[in-house]
């Protein structure tokens, strides 16, 4: 087996999937951070789901040595005063939500699968994913300055023996045009008019925070009361912080403000310096059967244009998608990674069914979906390239190849900066793993095991 850091990323599934209960006790203790014996269960479980290894006592060694660093890059976050602001937090929340969404399909069948509600889901993961955050921004300071050069990529894959060389994940590139069906006037303002009900109630003495859970849309701050958290401004919409920051008391309610994502009104609650923390209550305008129809019948038209060769699909993109790709010729990025490639986990269910079938070069045939703000939309996508799982090569796997060799690299000055950070740190480990051989420093050093 490789000297390799896990690099394990909590996700849904780890704290969720352990069918047995635990007897929870202290494992490992990193200067004032404890390890439980349920976190290495957790993650155990979920690694062996994913056929990582299948002896018990090497892989649980090195989920420990793991969560072990994980709790010093903690320690080093909260030394260094790094700041994670919440709407950064519930930005992830989401992201990860929409994942396992789009997997199974609805908000409710993850309910189901979990038995919990989303809003339990979130109070789950908030303060895991906040600490994941800041253990993730001292690793990137540690390595921010490694690069690998074409050469040293070579003979990184050169070096890698026949039967260990990497399999690359499925992926899809895609192409795509978006009709968005128009809002009408009436909808807008019968949206407009409750919101300035909403808003007279506030005025008149009622709870900004209490009819926000009740009557907010935006799923990721409705169940706090609206509250955005610390946020500067630049991490809002400018139509959104051009309002809210020109607020001056938590007594203003701000006059309705329409962004990308519907109609707002903002509260006041705290400011720090150039942080303000703020609250508001969203509505989304509801879109007419009408509309939808209207927005189905341009997009049979567009696509009727396209399989007729009276337009080319790029042109098409330029003179008819009401999407950002629009200035992209069309191609979805991955919103994670920064690239066009995109597996499974990154497709929508509408768009993974109208894939089914098509060849690269292929188009489908208008669809409805529902895009990441929550609205309905009518799309076209084209298949640009369809790539099946498989063992990496340099020649059409580079990128991946360079991220592979990169991690090496990275995980040397790791290596290094483990070991310094253990010389004055306290470490102490529970006897149960005192004959773990750890891979990346002397976890023993600084505290015999108990």
């Amino acid at each position: 087996m490789k000297k390799t850091l896990i690099l394990i990323t909590l996700t849904l599934t780890s704290l969720m999937m352990l069918s047995q209960e635990v007897i929870d006790q202290v494992v490992a203790v990193v200067g004032n951070e404890i390890i439980l014996k349920s976190d290495i269960e957790n993650q155990y479980i979920q690694l062996i789901s994913q056929g990582y290894y299948s002896e018990e006592s090497d892989l649980k060694c090195d989920v420990l040595e793991e969560l072990m660093f994980q709790k010093l890059l903690y320690l080093q976050a909260l030394e260094d005063s790094i700041v994670v602001t919440e709407k950064e937090v519930e930005t992830e929340l989401d992201r990860r939500i929409n994942v396992y969404v789009n997997q199974l399909g609805s908000e409710k069948k993850l309910e189901e699968y979990y038995g919990k509600t989303i809003k339990e889901i979130k109070n789950d993961f908030r303060g895991i994913i906040k600490e994941q955050i800041l253990t993730q921004r001292v690793q990137s300071n540690l390595t921010q300055n490694v690069k690998v050069t074409p050469s040293e990529i070579k003979a990184y894959f050169e070096s890698i023996p026949a039967d260990s060389l990497p399999m690359v994940e499925a992926y899809y590139e895609l192409s795509e045009i978006v009709i968005s069906p128009e809002i009408g006037e009436a909808e807008r303002n019968a949206a407009i008019e409750k919101l300035n009900g909403i808003r007279e109630r506030i005025l008149n003495g009622e709870s900004f925070a209490t009819l926000a859970i009740l009557y907010s849309e935006d799923p990721g701050s409705a169940n706090k009361g609206g509250e955005l958290g610390f946020v500067s401004r630049n991490d809002l919409v400018p139509e959104f912080a051009s309002v809210a920051f020109n607020l001056t008391s938590p007594e203003e309610v701000s006059r309705v403000v329409e962004t990308e994502y519907g109609f707002h009104i903002i509260q006041l609650i705290e400011k720090k310096g150039n942080m303000m923390n703020f609250r508001h209550i969203l509505l989304n305008p509801v879109v007419s059967v009408e509309q939808i129809q209207i927005a189905e019948k341009r997009a049979e038209e567009v696509y009727n244009l396209i399989t007729s060769d009276s337009i080319s699909f790029n042109d098409a993109v330029k003179s008819y998608s009401d999407s950002d790709t629009k200035f992209n010729n069309g191609k979805v990025m991955n919103p994670y990674y920064g690239n066009t490639k995109l597996s499974d986990d990154f497709v929508d269910p509408y768009t993974r069914k109208a894939l089914s079938g098509l060849k690269p070069g292929e188009i489908s045939k208008p669809f409805l979906a529902t895009n990441n703000k929550g609205r309905k939309e009518m799309k076209i996508i084209r298949l640009d390239l369809k790539v099946e799982n498989h063992v990496a090569n340099l020649k059409d796997d580079y990128q991946e190849l360079q991220q592979y060799a990169l991690q090496v690299e990275s995980q040397k000055v790791i290596e290094k900066w483990i070991n310094n950070k253990l010389k004055s740190t306290y470490i102490r480990i529970d006897q149960s793993y005192s004959n773990c051989n750890f891979k990346f420093g002397d976890w023993y050093k600084t505290g015999d095991a108990q």
